[in-house]
Formats: structure tokens, sequence, C-alpha cells
């Protein structure tokens, strides 16, 4: 384990002095000591991830670019020029991203090497199963593929082309005709950015594009409102006023002080004995299959505010809210998507004229006209939609680092935020390990004479960052913690699906959803090294199987790069993390759709 740290430590000041060289940082700072030349300058890589040759050889890739933006890419001019709408943002990011990372394949051909294999592999990997209209698609990712095309020349495959096809001819119009004076003005970063933000300020077809989606919207909600009939005005104000505060995304929205923090009552010890409870179930079976823990002593349900200082989880909630802007737009459209599917199912409706009930006063002016008139009752249909609860359970395994986990953090935002608008409660766990390489467990393993098989062989970590009775303004502070790397180390799938389920069954909600959302295999390499190799897969396959036999609770899995069907029968795979938000919510939007369920 020593080597391969000294390996780490040796890579890591390799791509250092790299960066140096290819931006010229060293003739600023040649002593690697010197505080502004110190690591934390350079920390846009992570090492603890590397897996198979195309991690590195995107590792290689993501320190070139960043080398290639110190050097050509000033950061006043890019700030004077830069965009405020989100969307427009994104694609001079886009721009200025393929600018200078074009200069320096100009300069060295190894560089160009290692973008172009990175590119070519991240655009063989990118899938979608629907890609039927524009709506499929975003802007940000086809203009990317649109300027790979025309900068670097890369072949595009049939799905990619797929992808821009929906956006080509606009592309071709608004850019075509300017392509040749952006090549020419590579090297002159005022000109290029002076003359792309020109062009954006020209674009009409965003415009034309989200005006459609507003009268589509507004179709929509007029068709419910006749449908609906009175007591629907009431809602869609509400409504309205819902989606106003969304898209404002507001200095007030992010005030984290605003409300006190409550405390969340929650039963370690309880949750502890039902999920041993259900292991007790699951080793029925077969004695010499048994899965064993070899104590439970270090383990920990810990509330995530309690796992750092105040001050570093709002550090870490202002850095989310940074993010988050980024993704406005797509968040915006997913929001208002599930919102106005689950509004719809619970829009109050009543039955009229009846001989009692409550008095319809709308009725009462014709018994002031016409005093014969008997008066006239209504009552509230029975509503279809059932109480509700989501818990969105999170890999925090150190393999979800990054863009990933980021991802993530941003839909469980969004998803509390909208599921508590429209009376659905949701809770937001995660699961980790307190320690790499066994923590204390393996160390009271050591002492105790090294039993043979000895079974999980790590100290666990569930943390709860949001609990189902907390509001979303108590609780999204915490959020934040996610992005912490220190918190990210491995991950123990199935009991971590077990405290989560022994949670929910506790729950009184007539409908129970539980989502995962994980990269991959369980993996632990303290407990692989002394048990089998799939020791914590079968595991797994157990747990899944046994809840998934229970009625009271619908379980699905999202994999982030990686196929989970053969642990989940519900189960989606994405490639590319920024499928994530439209993937949680079209799956929620699916199911809470889903008659049989509603019923």
């Amino acid at each position: 384990m020593k080597k391969d740290e000294n390996l780490k430590e040796k890579f890591k000041q390799a791509l250092i002095s790299t960066v140096k060289a290819i931006s010229d940082d060293y003739k600023l700072k040649s002593n690697l000591k010197e505080k502004n030349s110190s690591s934390k300058n350079y920390n846009f890589f992570e090492l603890d991830n590397l897996n198979n040759k195309y991690d590195f050889l995107r590792l290689r890739a993501e320190t070139d670019s960043e080398a290639l933006k110190r050097k050509f890419s000033n950061k006043e001019i890019y700030l004077k020029n830069a965009p405020t709408k989100p969307t427009l943002k994104s694609l001079y990011n886009v721009s200025e991203k393929i600018r200078f990372e074009i200069l320096g394949s100009k300069m060295l051909q190894g560089i160009s090497k290692n973008l172009i294999d990175n590119y070519n592999y991240k655009l063989n990997l990118k899938r979608k199963d629907q890609l039927k209209s524009k709506d499929d698609t975003s802007v940000s990712e086809a203009f990317e593929i649109y300027m790979l095309k025309n900068f670097f020349n890369i072949k595009i495959n049939d799905l990619n082309q797929k992808i821009l096809s929906f956006w080509d001819d606009d592309f071709r119009n608004s850019f075509g005709k300017h392509i040749n004076y952006l090549k020419k003005n590579l090297e002159n970063q005022e000109l290029y950015s002076s003359k792309f933000v020109e062009i954006l300020n020209d674009l009409d077809f965003l415009e034309k594009d989200e005006e459609d989606k507003n009268e589509n919207n507004e179709k929509e909600n007029d068709q419910n409102n006749q449908q609906n009939g009175e007591a629907n005005n009431e809602t869609d104000e509400k409504q309205s006023q819902n989606e106003t505060e969304n898209q404002s995304l507001s200095d007030a929205d992010l005030d984290v002080n605003e409300f006190r923090m409550e405390e969340q009552l929650f039963d370690t010890e309880s949750d502890q004995q039902s999920s041993e409870n259900i292991i007790q179930k699951l080793n029925n079976t077969r004695s010499e299959t048994d899965y064993k823990i070899f104590t439970r002593e270090f383990d920990e349900i810990e509330k995530a505010e309690n796992l750092e200082t105040i001050e570093e989880i709002l550090k870490l909630r202002k850095n989310l809210d940074q993010q988050l802007i980024h993704f406005k737009d797509l968040i915006i459209k997913l929001a208002n998507k599930l919102q106005r599917q689950l509004m719809a199912k619970q829009n109050r409706s009543w039955d009229f004229d009846l001989e009692e009930g409550l008095l319809d006063s709308a009725k009462l002016p014709r018994i002031i006209i016409d005093p014969y008139n008997s008066l006239s009752f209504k009552k509230e249909k029975d509503q279809e939609f059932k109480d509700t609860i989501v818990s969105l359970l999170i890999d925090n395994s150190g393999s979800m680092r990054g863009r990933p986990i980021t991802i993530a953090a941003l839909c469980a935002d969004i998803l509390s935020r909208t599921l508590e608008r429209c009376s659905v409660k949701v809770e937001i766990l995660g699961f980790t390990t307190k320690n790499w390489k066994g923590g204390k467990s393996r160390e009271s393993w050591n002492k105790n004479g090294k039993l043979k098989n000895p079974g999980r062989l790590n100290d666990l970590r569930h943390i709860i960052y949001k609990s189902a009775d907390s509001q979303w303004r108590q609780s999204k502070k915490n959020l934040g913690l996610m992005l912490k790397e220190g918190i990210l180390k491995e991950n123990i799938d199935g009991e971590a699906i077990m405290w989560a389920y022994s949670r929910l069954k506790k729950r009184k909600e007539e409908r129970k959803i539980l989502m995962i959302i994980s990269d991959g295999a369980p993996v632990d390499d303290s407990t692989l090294s002394v048990n089998s190799g799939d020791y914590l897969e079968k595991h797994l396959k157990k747990v899944v199987k046994f809840v998934e036999s229970k009625d009271d609770i619908e379980i699905l899995a999202i994999g982030i790069g990686h196929d989970v069907s053969r642990y989940y029968k519900r189960a989606i795979k994405i490639t590319d993390v920024q499928e994530l938000g439209d993937v949680m919510i079209g799956e929620l939007s699916n199911l809470f759709k889903n008659n049989k369920h509603l019923n």
C-alpha cells in the first residue's frame, strides 16, 4: 500500500511539472514548496480513482487542458466577454475550451493525441435510449459535438450525429458563416471571444425554442383547468407561484440561516436491529453462505451536520450553489415537468349540487333572488394520489468523486425541493465507510488472531443528509457535504439498502419508493481481501431480491457508467452523468403516472 501511495505521489508531481512546463508557470514560481506554487493550486485532478487505461488517458487529457487554459486563456478577457445567461455562457465556455485546446494541439503532437483520444472515448461512451426530438438533447451537448467536428475534425459516430442533427441547421445558420473567422483568430482571444459573443447575441433559435415550450406548457395548463373545474384555479395560481420561485433561484432560496435547524430524531440502535433482523431472514437458507459481520462496534449512523463544522458545511453548500447555476435551465425544465404531473394528480375536485355536504357559497345568490330555491351543497372527491415518501440512497464511494457525486447532490437537491411542494416526503441518505483499509474493525481482527472468513471487515458510515420529516430549507446545507472528498471511501451496498429499507418500513405513508444511485458493484478492499471475491456482490443480490419480493416498497436503481441490472429488476444505466437529472425525474414521473399504483 505504501508503495502505491509513493507511486501516486510521484505521478502527481509529474503531472504538476507537466502543467508548469506547458503553462510556463515555472517562470513565475520555480520552487514547488513556495506558497503560490503549492499542490493546492493544482487540485483539478484526482488520483484515487485510477482503475483502468481510460482513467489515465482522461487524467492526462484533463491535465493538458488545464495547462493550456493557464497558458492561452486570459481570465480578464474571459470575464469581460462572458454572457450572463446560463445557456449562452455554457456555449461560450465550450467555445473557449476548444480554442485553447486547439492552440495546444498545434504546439505539441502529444497533447493533440491525448485530447483527441479522450474526446473519442467520451463520444463513443454516449448512449441514449430515447432520442425522438430536440427536447431529448441539450444545446450544450450538441454544440460541443459541433465544435469537435469542425475544429478538431473528429469523426462523429451515428448516435452523436443524431444528437447533432436536431441542432445542425441552427448551428450552421448562426455559426457556420463565421467558422473561418474564428479559426483565423484562435490566437487572439479578444477578437475570437468578442466575435463569438456577437454571434451568441444574434441567436434567436434558443429563445424561440423556449417560447414554444412555454406555449405548450400554457396549453397543457389550460386543458387541465377546463377539466378540473373551478377548484383548480386556486391550485394553478399556487403552481404558477411555485414555478416562478423555481426559476428565480433567488438569494432568499440560498439563505442557509433563514430557518433554524431543528433536531431530527432517529434511533440508531433501532435501525441496526432492523438491519440485523433482515440479515437473519436472508441467512435462513444456507448457513455456509451466511453474510457475516466481524463487528458492528465501530459502525455509525450520523446526521450530516455532525460530520463537519458549520463553517465547512456552509462553504461546501456555497460550492454546490455555484454548480447549481450552470444547470439552472435544465433544473427549471425538469422540476416544472415533474411538478405539473404531480399537481395534476393532487388537484382537488368537487361534486356539486348535492343535498348534503359543504354549503356551496357560489350558489347563494340564486337563493337571494328566489328564496324558494333549495340550498346547494358540494363534497370533495376522493383523491387518487396516495400519501408518498421517496428515499434517495446515494453511493458515497471514492469512485463517485468529481462530476458524478456533484450531479447526484444537485439532483437530490432539486428533487427534494420539487417533491416537497407537491406534499411528497423525501429523505436523502448516503452510504460509505469511515476509513480505508478496514479501519478499527480490521485492527480488532488483527489483534484477535485474524480469524478466517470474518465477513464484512470495515467500519460502516451511513449518513442522513435529510430526514423525511425535515423541510428542504432546514437540511439543504447538508447536501454540500457530498462534495467533501474525505467523506467518500468504500461502498458496501447490501447493508446500506437494508438500512434504507428498514427506515422506510417504519414510515406510515401508503406508498414508499426507494431509489438507489450508484456507479457499480460494491467494493471494500478490506472485506474482499479476506473473503471470496464476490462476497459483497452475492449479499447485494440477496438483499435486493428480498426487498423486491415485498409489496410495500418499490425499488429502482440508476447505474452511473455501469449496468446494475444484474442486481435490480428495475435498473437504468447512464453513461454520461449529465443524464442523471433527466433520468431520475423521468423515472419518478413514470412511477407517478402508473395508475396501478395510484388506485
